[in-house]
């Protein structure tokens, strides 16, 4: 979907919810469109947006994103560093997607597949309990990290 469809479908959402599409929320989630890929804080979403809109406050930008958490327009999602991140729903999604986190450069990839399937059926079956999302973050050394942690233990047996 591209930003503009992606724009009206949340003013949409804003209008049937009772809120308006006012230029700061357009501003935050034309930021949020932009940056889709990079799980960014409210404060980064917040320097983003005061490029845009310079009169804006760290206050807005947070209620807005509480807004549109609420919508499920966007999902708040936490990981090793204490900080709330923002990330796009995607359009259809059911769940929430996936992630594998880096522990030791902290790149956060996306896995768009929804792995759990199978584990909401046992757990909607065998306890009696009606699944409406979830989340799952893999911890572990991304492909990247591998590579240089293998190349500098070469260098040290080499010498």
């Amino acid at each position: 979907m591209d930003s503009a469809a992606a724009l009206k479908k949340t003013k949409k959402q804003l209008h049937e919810s009772g809120f308006k599409l006012t230029p700061q929320r357009e501003a935050t989630v034309l930021v949020l469109l932009e940056n889709e890929k990079d799980h960014l804080s409210a404060e980064e979403i917040y320097f983003l947006v005061k490029q845009k809109s310079p009169e804006i406050g760290l206050a807005t930008v947070y209620r807005t994103l509480e807004i549109l958490t609420d919508l499920k327009v966007v999902d708040k999602v936490s990981f090793n560093d204490g900080l709330a991140r923002y990330d796009l729903r995607k359009e259809g999604a059911k769940h929430f997607h996936h992630h594998l986190l880096c522990l030791e450069c902290g790149n956060i990839e996306e896995v768009e597949e929804d792995l759990l399937g199978e584990v909401e059926q046992i757990v909607e079956s065998r306890y009696h309990f009606v699944v409406k999302d979830h989340r799952l973050t893999f911890h572990g050394i991304c492909q990247s990290c591998q590579k240089k942690n293998k190349a500098q233990e070469n260098k040290k047996t080499s010498e």
